[in-house]
């Protein structure tokens, strides 16, 4: 009787280990994209944080912003002028999208600000909040043993209230 019961033991132990792998891998996998995540987060956070301190009287939202793009750099590197080692592979400048947004004295309701004139002594329109965001997303590959899985694009966005030079 108690032969029998050593060969049964071996074949349950034989068909719960790839379900035990399997999770394990997902757990693992789990943990991997919810930190590059909380990374992303922060480092949109780093940048719009940064950029609504800044004590500039016109601020310019454009692509070429030396502001802008020290803030990026910061995020991303951990120094202004991109020397240091940048916390996620693969995680580029140009990923990164910076908006302003003003609240319309009229209707009271969010929208984009007007930047005509921003290098001019006049200036544009002060901004009242600053969007950093991710359009297109950190694509992130999930790995599990003998799972093929969909890329999962991370689009981590955050606003800040600008608080500089008015």
């Amino acid at each position: 009787m108690r032969r029998g019961r050593s060969g049964s033991i071996a074949i349950e132990v034989a068909m719960w280990l790839p379900v035990l792998f399997l999770l394990i891998g997902g757990i693992v996998q789990f943990g991997k994209i919810t930190y590059t995540y909380y990374t992303l987060q922060k480092t949109v956070n780093t940048v719009a944080s940064y950029l609504a301190v800044q004590n500039g009287v016109n601020f310019c939202p454009d692509a070429g912003d030396s502001t802008i793009t020290a803030a990026i750099q910061f995020a991303l590197t951990g120094s202004t002028d991109g020397s240091g080692t940048p916390a996620i592979p693969d995680l580029t400048a140009d990923m990164i999208t910076v908006t302003t947004q003003c609240i319309d004295p009229v209707t009271l309701t969010l929208g984009d600000c007007a930047v005509s004139g921003c290098g001019t002594p006049v200036g544009a329109q002060r901004p009242d909040f600053i969007t950093v965001s991710m359009p297109n997303g950190f694509i992130v590959q999930p790995r599990i043993p003998y799972l093929l899985t969909d890329p999962i694009p991370l689009r981590p966005r955050a606003v800040a209230a600008y608080g500089g030079g008015s």
